[in-house]
Order: C-alpha cells, then sequence, then structure tokens
C-alpha cells in the first residue's frame, strides 16, 4: 500500500511538471510576440512564477518521488527499458535548466529567439514525454 502512495505522487508530480513544461514555452512564444513594455513585463511575472512556484518543485519532487520507486523496486536497474527512461528524464531535466537560461533572457531582455524557434521548442518535451510513457507502460526493451 505504500508502495502505490509513492507511486502515486511520484505520477501526480510528472503532471503537474509536465504542465509547466507544456506551458512555460507557450508563453516564451507569446513574450516574444509582444511589443508593449506592459505585455512583456507581464509575462516576465507569468513566466518567473510557473518557473520557480510550479515547475521546479513538481521536476524537484518527480524526481524525488521516482528515485524513491528505484529504492523500493531496485530490481527495474537491470531493466534495458528503464535506462532509456532514465536516459530521457535526464534530457528533460536539461531542457528544464534551459528553460531557465531563457526565463534570464526575457527578463533581462535579451532574447535572441523568434516566436517561431519557440513554437518548435515546444514540441520537444511531448516527443519525451510520449517516449517515457511508452517504455514505462508499453516495456518495448
Amino acid at each position: 500500500m505504500f508502495y502505490l502512495w509513492i507511486k502515486a505522487f511520484h505520477i501526480i508530480f510528472v503532471i503537474t511538471w509536465f504542465a509547466g513544461l507544456f506551458y512555460l514555452p507557450r508563453l516564451f512564444v507569446y513574450h516574444a510576440m509582444a511589443t508593449e513594455a506592459a505585455g512583456r513585463e507581464r509575462f516576465k511575472v507569468m513566466e518567473r512564477k510557473l518557473y520557480r512556484g510550479i515547475m521546479t518543485p513538481s521536476g524537484t519532487l518527480t524526481v524525488l518521488f521516482g528515485g524513491w520507486l528505484l529504492y523500493l523496486s531496485p530490481g527495474w536497474l537491470s531493466e534495458d527499458w528503464l535506462h532509456l527512461k532514465l536516459l530521457l528524464v535526464v534530457l528533460i531535466i536539461f531542457y528544464h535548466l534551459y528553460c531557465g537560461i531563457l526565463l534570464r533572457r526575457f527578463r533581462d531582455d535579451r532574447n535572441t529567439h523568434s516566436h517561431v524557434w519557440y513554437r518548435w521548442f515546444n514540441e520537444l518535451p511531448v516527443m519525451g514525454l510520449i517516449g517515457i510513457v511508452i517504455l514505462v507502460v508499453v516495456k518495448p526493451l
């Protein structure tokens, strides 16, 4: 029963983390298109609150609860599907951290990317999530 609680919280934090990973780059799209100073300042506040208040705590808790699950099920560490899943998780963590860099660039009015670039950038966590879910549910390896 205890294991199922840990798994439930892991899934909850995965969902909230990915909600932020999907939404922040979308905010970057609109921020890159913004022409009015008031609008740009509003995006800065929204982006900062999303990144610091939702994404980072959720990502941290996702990793902690996932690590706890691995601790409770060490046999998974011999499974190839888990190795690939963990690689995708590491890539998502780097994506998250890069979002933080982009957020600081917007904050400092030093963004160099177009809204089109952010539209493509926004698709990367979708691909990661698809891969992770398939690996966990189907275990094709």
